[in-house]
């Protein structure tokens, strides 16, 4: 009797979860607390400097391009808006950042939030202002949440991308750009590439769909390479340490052998 009591109360709350729309965590996979975004640069060696210089200090930064063309570095996840404030002031403190913002949980909307800034002011120049532009409200679910993950790959396309460092390993590169979207998307996933392919649901090639990661390797235990599904059989990935982000096709005769399969975390 007691075991039937507690089977019925889990099918309860798995129920109760499902009308929501909600679903539980699944290992490997976080949301993004709150982040420290930095900089407003007109040119990417400055950004890339700036996440090297965090990266040296044990900090896992990434630069980006934003909405506006102009590249910015953004780190950490943090669980209240308050701890990144913390952090935030004490890199002001120790001159390695000046101006910054904290980008909230799942920040989707390109709103931004005040520009905080280190005493004295004038020695810090002021994040150029966005223009504020009234965006229509997606809707939510799956197929958006993916399409936002691909387009955010897409302003990627044609940066140098060096992740990680001096200290890249085997695969890191491309899983870090692939991390990085993910993270700008308000998901955390795991660092390298064999790591992200145990992770999330399994997708075949014919049901691939925007912001579907897509694996290769010489099997499935030597994944060695990831990239973004943005649709017509392509996907943007960083093909090396240090090229270009690019656009490729999953059936250039490299990729079409290679390929392991897609997974899928939204």
């Amino acid at each position: 009797m007691k075991r039937f009591v507690v089977h019925l109360i889990a099918f309860i709350v798995v129920s109760l979860l499902a009308a929501a729309g909600c679903a539980a965590p699944r290992a490997g996979i976080s949301r993004i607390g709150h982040a420290i975004q930095v900089g407003a640069f007109s040119e990417v060696k400055n950004a890339e400097r700036l996440a090297a210089q965090l990266q040296v200090r044990g900090i896992e930064a990434f630069y980006f391009k934003r909405d506006n063309g102009l590249y910015a570095v953004r780190f950490g996840d943090f669980p209240s808006k308050q701890a990144a404030q913390k952090e935030a002031r004490k890199l002001v403190s120790d001159g390695l950042i000046g101006a910054y913002f904290i980008a909230p949980p799942q920040d989707l909307s390109g709103k931004r939030e005040t520009v905080v800034k280190r005493e004295p002011a004038a020695t810090i120049g002021r994040l150029p202002a966005e223009p504020r532009k009234k965006q229509p409200e997606a809707p939510k679910g799956e197929k958006d949440m993916g399409q936002i993950a691909a387009r955010t790959a897409e302003r990627f396309v044609g940066i140098p991308y060096r992740w990680g460092g001096n200290t890249v390993v085997d695969g890191m590169d491309c899983s870090g750009f692939a991390r990085a979207v993910y993270n700008l998307c308000g998901v955390n996933i795991p660092r390298t590439s064999r790591e992200q392919f145990k992770v999330g649901d399994p997708v075949a090639r014919d049901d691939l769909k925007d912001g579907d990661l897509v694996f290769f390797g010489s099997s499935e235990d030597s994944i060695n390479h990831v990239g973004i599904y943005v649709g017509d059989k392509r996907f943007v990935h960083a093909p090396r340490r240090g090229d270009d982000i690019k656009i490729s096709s999953l059936d250039e005769n490299y990729f079409a052998k290679k390929f392991m399969g897609g997974r899928r975390y939204f």
